[in-house]
């Protein structure tokens, strides 16, 4: 997960706005991520387990997160 912060932050640095995208499972950890590099990221969470989804499993999870992210992206928010 702290190669995504990282990653974030970079493009975010280099003026691609983007965002992290991880399943709710993982919000403190990200959050304390984020603290230690002083980077407040956008971030949209999904449903937890995302490990041995279907496909459909998957692409309901993406439905269910796409408009957040297009927030995200255009308004820098956490969703």
């Amino acid at each position: 997960m702290s190669c995504s912060v990282h990653d974030v932050s970079d493009l975010e640095r280099r003026g691609t706005p983007a965002v992290f995208v991880l399943s709710e499972h993982f919000a403190t950890a990200a959050s304390t991520q984020s603290e230690a590099l002083g980077f407040d990221a956008a971030t949209v969470f999904t449903r937890h387990p995302i490990q041995d989804r279907t496909d459909e499993e998957m692409a309901a999870i993406a439905d269910a997160a796409f408009e957040d992210l297009v927030r995200a992206l255009s308004e820098g928010r956490d969703l």
